[in-house]
């Protein structure tokens, strides 16, 4: 519990909300790009890294988790100088182009415009994970387990469109 605590409380409310939004989106623009695309998917060639499907909802639900436990910190922190908006514009931006992504890569089969998309959403989500570690460094740090793994999907990414060309 004390990793939850933000100067020494914490507000159940906003720990509540800041959970729920991306996990929610997450899990509906996954479940609306998704839709009646996994014979399509399952039909692409693909790398011998690429992990089984199932790992991408364990990961991303972690992921979702890490990142917005860092906002709720961050956010928290900000508020105590009045700077709220200031870690939330990158914030709100990376998950944006995280839920933009799903839509691009699966729903629209736009390989190559999702993979130019998730270099810019790395760098807003690189961008986030600065100002986060600057109110808060353990809110810095929950960011680097998404940094690494979209770094990994980039690579996916980027094998996916090429060998389907």
């Amino acid at each position: 519990m004390e990793f939850l605590k933000v100067n020494g409380k914490i507000n159940p409310g906003k720990l509540a909300l800041s959970v729920a939004v991306p996990l929610v989106g997450g899990s509906l623009s996954g479940a609306f790009a998704n839709r009646n695309t996994k014979e399509e998917y399952a039909e692409l060639k693909r790398p011998s890294f690429s992990p089984p499907p199932w790992i991408f909802p364990l990961a991303w639900t972690a992921l979702y988790t890490s990142m917005e436990l860092a906002k709720y910190r961050a956010a928290e922190k900000a508020a105590l100088k009045n700077e709220t908006a200031k870690v939330l514009l990158p914030y709100n931006l990376q998950l944006g182009l995280n839920f933009l992504w799903s839509f691009l890569f699966f729903k629209w089969g736009l390989r190559g415009t999702a993979l130019a998309e998730m270099v810019l959403m790395l760098a807003t989500i690189t961008w986030s994970a600065y100002v986060f570690y600057q109110y808060d460094q353990t809110a810095g740090n929950l960011m680097v387990p998404y940094i690494a793994w979209v770094m990994f999907a980039m690579g996916l990414n980027a094998s996916i469109w090429w060998l389907n060309k």
